[in-house]
């Protein structure tokens, strides 16, 4: 879970501090609210859709803000950033349900390089060679991608995790959301497949205003800048990797990921 506030009456905001708690960058608002966080009340039936920063949702419908997941009724699906050892206790007391999309590093850092520049809440994300420093050190708000991907690769092993890729779910739509049905202990009939594959394409989601968040403030999300959905492809990172910086990546890739089997593919 992470914390919210509305937007009702709100100043032009200023670019964000980051707070470490536990060693991991956080946005000032939510490093001030982790008691709650940390002490947030899972239910059995919650479902909670995790990701790091710009690797794709699921789903539009989860719930992010402390308040509205606390009085909402259930079963509740439930949306967070934390790395898994940052996340509430009661989600494995209560034994609840995860699913977790993972990114290759290359698209997420060039998808949250965007995200920087047109949240005006973010901190400053300096040019394009400085964030991906930031990106590669961890210095970014959640953290190290790399921790974040190989701490909740590693937790599906001993908890109900389903653990996807976004590079899957770009290729064969249909297959990974029967992945996500069998996994809810759901049978869903071709037709509603399908049905689901038409409103959860990014083309669709991209005009939807319950997906595209057109309906922030522009103090806040500034969409003349990047818009919020901006490409959701698969090898946009050809665009803004220089052939060094690519050789650099790959070989963070290898070093950091290279103990845990995890693999990404960074074209389809």
């Amino acid at each position: 879970m992470d914390h919210k506030t509305g937007w009702e009456g709100m100043e032009p905001i200023k670019r964000a501090e980051l707070v470490d708690v536990d060693s991991i960058p956080f946005l000032k608002n939510t490093a001030d609210n982790w008691q709650r966080l940390w002490a947030f009340k899972a239910r059995p039936n919650d479902l909670l859709i995790c990701t790091y920063p710009k690797a794709g949702q699921l789903s539009p419908s989860g719930v992010s803000g402390l308040e509205q997941a606390e009085t909402i009724p259930s079963p509740r699906t439930l949306k967070s950033h934390l790395p898994v050892q940052l996340l509430s206790p009661s989600f494995w007391e209560q034994n609840c349900k995860i699913i977790y999309v993972a990114r290759n590093a290359k698209d997420n850092a060039v998808s949250y390089f965007h995200f920087y520049h047109m949240n005006k809440g973010m901190p400053e994300p300096g040019n394009w060679d400085e964030f991906l420093e930031n990106f590669l050190a961890g210095k970014l708000a959640w953290g190290s991608w790399f921790d974040h991907v190989c701490g909740w690769w590693e937790a599906k092993d001993r908890h109900p995790i389903l653990y996807l890729f976004y590079e899957d779910m770009k290729e064969d739509p249909a297959r990974e959301i029967q992945k996500v049905a069998q996994f809810l202990g759901l049978q869903l009939p071709d037709p509603v497949v399908n049905q689901i594959v038409q409103h959860t394409m990014f083309e669709n989601m991209k005009l939807n205003p319950k997906t595209n968040y057109s309906s922030v403030p522009s103090l806040v999300f500034d969409q003349t800048v990047s818009p919020f959905m901006r490409k959701g492809t698969v090898g946009d990172w050809k665009e803004h990797f220089t052939v060094a910086q690519s050789e650099r990546f790959d070989d963070a890739c290898e070093r950091l990921l290279g103990g845990s089997n995890l693999i990404f593919r960074t074209q389809l």
